[in-house]
């Protein structure tokens, strides 16, 4: 999308976050922390429920900047864990992802992006950059 402008707000996307699909995400990154699958562990350690791993948040903040301008495209790619995504039992949890352009230059744009749960922001200072 070679035509973005400074100031373009980003169509949104959403995607569902749930107890299978965290399960999934476990099995493949190898990171089997109870907090992230067994509710009364999680709940134990002051957690309100089940919460998605921080990198599948991320994860999927990246797979929104990557459908910019392709996956190839992604130079930059950079957010803080602000608060985590809550994934309460037979619950599709809906994370917004959006962006901003903030600027172009020499072939780039540096996209902002915003990343909400349940209106709640999930990501800080998330951004990235792609190449035009």
């Amino acid at each position: 999308m070679s035509n973005l402008q400074v100031g373009q707000e980003l169509a949104p996307k959403t995607f569902l976050i749930n107890r299978a699909l965290l399960v999934s995400y476990a099995n493949a990154s190898g990171d089997q922390n109870p907090i992230h699958q067994n509710e009364e562990f999680a709940k134990s350690v002051g957690l309100p429920d089940v919460i998605a791993h921080g990198m599948l948040t991320m994860a999927l903040a990246g797979k929104y900047l990557s459908e910019i301008n392709g996956s190839e495209a992604v130079t930059e790619f950079s957010a803080r864990f602000t608060k985590p995504v809550v994934v309460p039992v037979n619950t599709d949890v809906a994370l917004i992802i959006s962006g901003k352009v903030a600027e172009i230059s020499d072939g780039f744009a540096k996209v902002e992006l915003t990343a909400l749960c349940n209106d709640v922001k999930v990501l800080g200072m998330a951004k990235g950059v792609i190449k035009l």
